[in-house]
């Protein structure tokens, strides 16, 4: 895999050429930024941009007042290689919070390693309706310790409205729910996104998250899509690595709260 033709190649059509993540979303085109609005429910941020030191505060200025306009957190999603060098600073200085870095990580699916053994007694079964949703939100909730009301309403709305752009998946101990995953499928590209993988405590270690990362490999695959993108947190990176995937940039949420 040739990481700068296959890092322009995710430029161009999953953030430049971005699609709306749910119904109640719409992308927009302005200047050199592309943005998502959405419901206060949904993802509102920017998910590209071209700028330079000449124009970056102008718009940065502009989404702010755009997004504090409607009432609107937003998110900056800041990638490693995107410039100016100095966005992030610039972000800040405009009253942003970062959050922690992630590293990108794409793995082309032919060359990704499926073997992966369940523990004993665990099943993973996929996720098409509300019962489903829960048991996935009950997971988030646990293994990451934050409110999962969000994703909730965003699964939900993707299930109902367009499930064969996402598929989901919840790993069951007899009947308890001890990992979650998601796979978005971005339909005309050649690349699928791997989120919200989540093991909660006492069952981390066991080989649980590889086994949900090599599922929805093979379900991308099977569907015909080339590539897998994950943002990777330090813990799951070195997992992702040894099932093939490579490092091409890093990403940093910049968060502003009108």
């Amino acid at each position: 895999m040739d990481h700068a033709t296959v890092l322009a190649l995710y430029d161009r059509d999953v953030r430049e050429g971005a699609r709306p993540d749910g119904p109640d979303a719409r992308v927009e085109h302005t200047g050199s930024v592309v943005r998502q609005v959405a419901s206060p429910q949904g993802w509102n941020g920017i998910v590209w941009s071209s700028l330079d030191a000449r124009d970056a505060d102008a718009a940065i200025a502009e989404q702010v007042a755009y997004f504090t306009g409607l009432g609107r957190e937003f998110e900056w999603k800041l990638y490693g290689h995107d410039r100016p060098a100095d966005l992030g600073k610039r972000l800040l200085a405009a009253g942003f919070t970062s959050e922690p870095e992630e590293t990108l990580m794409i793995g082309e699916t032919r060359e990704l390693l499926f073997d992966a053994d369940l523990p004993d007694g665990v099943r993973i079964v996929p996720v098409t309706d509300r019962a489903g949703v829960d048991l996935v939100a009950d997971v988030h909730e646990k293994a990451f310790g934050t409110d999962a009301s969000r994703l909730r309403h965003q699964m939900l709305a993707r299930l109902t409205a367009d499930p064969d752009t996402v598929v989901a998946v919840v790993a069951l101990a007899g009947d308890e729910p001890v990992s979650s995953a998601r796979m978005e499928l971005v339909p005309g590209t050649r690349f699928a996104g791997l989120w919200g993988g989540g093991t909660v405590e006492g069952w981390r270690g066991r080989g649980i998250y590889r086994a949900l990362v090599a599922h929805r490999a093979r379900a991308a695959a099977d569907r015909g899509y080339r590539y897998l993108q994950v943002d990777a947190s330090d813990q799951s990176r070195p997992i992702l690595e040894r099932l093939g995937f490579a490092a091409l940039s890093t990403t940093t949420p910049y968060v502003y709260v009108p």
